[in-house]
């Protein structure tokens, strides 16, 4: 059996992972054991507070306009800092400090300031993906993505904590002290992934080049990462996934809780348990499926992604009261939204990290995550709107948009015979 499981390419990846690559890795789960704690509350969180559902949509929009600015500076940043000094500087920025507005929060404007800061994280999520693959071997690109999102599913454990605490100290206390839990643990995992880190390869020689650089000089090395953007058909591809995919996730992370809440009639005290069995289910997902996803053909899982994450948004708005058959579905829509999400979120990154040129990673990562916040923006205050209007309607919008992703999947692998020829190595991706 032990044999067995060493063989296990997912598994030998983990074993395998050295460097930054581990260091990147094995924290993750310390995410699970803080933010995931708070998520599936944060929404209904903002409802106690008195706010509709349209503040809601402009706190979301918000957050997502401060995304967009901090990752068309965020290439900038890093190449100046580091990917590893940048990561600890702004994820403290970014998390911990949020952490404790959101804990001691009082109205719509401690959520705003949040948001705000919160936006950072785009900074973070550039560098920390460069930290993450840049000294890793290309070929286990998708298997090391895998036990990112494994990691972060690993929340799902401790959800009944999240449980305990709204049934005993009703929500708002009760989620006031998961972020305090949050600020403690997501500092620990900063402080702990800069100790075991090192400086990428990558990341010396961009330091090194832009110490003497002003920032006005720094910002014209975009045109050659515009470029290479530009030339590649792959990342072009992968920037339109990763913008379908960021505006599906954020719609669902914003009003799956309030549909659950305030339309099927999910007691506050449960919220919890579903994000859990979702989380538990991509995690066999992760093992059962995704690990056996060949890089080399990621056609047919980008459909199974997007027709899965469909299935699940159908049966969601198809329930109305929470009978035994109301739960029945709704388990049954988180096992497809699970595996949805599970497979794109997997994809759209590995498609990045595959297509990116190694020497303009952070430039590409940067301009990639500026046009998926600037696409995403009005998304937040649009899917207030539509939630307003009825709370089915954000995830009649999510159908849409990953009907969209479907087309672009099947525009991208479609090639002619000749053009196809010219481009095969690049298409298989």
């Amino acid at each position: 059996m032990k044999n067995k499981l060493k063989k296990h390419e997912l598994l030998r990846t983990l074993f395998e992972l050295r460097g930054n690559s581990r260091a990147c890795v094995y924290t993750e789960p310390m995410w699970g054991l803080s933010m995931n704690l708070c998520l599936p509350y944060a929404t209904v969180y903002m409802l106690t507070f008195g706010m509709n559902d349209v503040q809601v949509g402009i706190i979301t929009s918000i957050y997502m306009f401060s995304q967009m600015i901090f990752a068309f500076l965020s290439g900038l940043i890093i190449d100046k800092m580091g990917r590893r000094k940048s990561t600890a500087v702004f994820d403290f920025l970014a998390w911990s400090l949020p952490c404790l507005i959101w804990a001691f929060s009082q109205g719509f404007w401690f959520f705003v300031v949040a948001a705000m800061l919160n936006g950072m994280m785009k900074i973070t999520t550039v560098s920390w993906d460069c930290l993450l693959v840049e000294d890793a071997p290309k070929d286990k690109i998708t298997q090391i993505y895998s036990w990112v999102i494994i990691s972060g599913n690993l929340s799902a454990l401790f959800a009944p904590v999240s449980s305990i605490l709204v049934a005993k100290l009703t929500l708002t206390p009760a989620i006031r002290v998961l972020y305090i839990n949050a600020f403690v643990i997501m500092t620990a995992k900063i402080l702990i992934l800069y100790k075991f880190s090192t400086e990428t390869a990558v990341g010396k020689i961009k330091r090194d080049e832009s110490r003497n650089l002003s920032w006005t000089e720094m910002l014209t090395g975009y045109k050659s990462a515009l470029y290479k953007i530009m030339a590649s058909r792959g990342t072009k591809f992968a920037i339109v996934v990763s913008v379908l995919v960021e505006i599906a996730a954020m719609l669902g992370m914003t009003f799956w809780q309030i549909i659950a809440s305030r339309r099927i009639g999910v007691p506050d005290a449960l919220l919890p348990i579903f994000p859990m069995f979702r989380s538990i289910l991509s995690i066999l997902f992760f093992f059962a499926i995704i690990s056996h996803i060949k890089q080399t053909r990621l056609k047919w899982p980008l459909y199974g992604g997007f027709l899965s994450s469909i299935a699940g948004c159908i049966l969601l708005i198809s329930i109305r009261n929470v009978d035994v058959w109301g739960y029945v579905i709704l388990s049954i829509s988180l096992f497809f939204e699970a595996l949805g999400t599970a497979v794109l979120n997997t994809l759209r990154e590995s498609l990045v990290a595959i297509h990116a040129d190694p020497a303009e990673r952070s430039g590409i990562m940067a301009l990639l995550q500026t046009t998926v916040m600037l696409v995403s923006v009005p998304f937040g205050y649009i899917g207030g709107l539509l939630s307003d209007i009825s709370r089915v309607l954000p995830f009649v919008l999510t159908i849409v948009l990953l009907l969209v992703g479907m087309l672009a999947t099947a525009l991208y692998y479609y090639r002619p015979s000749a053009q196809g020829r010219a481009s095969k190595t690049e298409v298989q991706y």
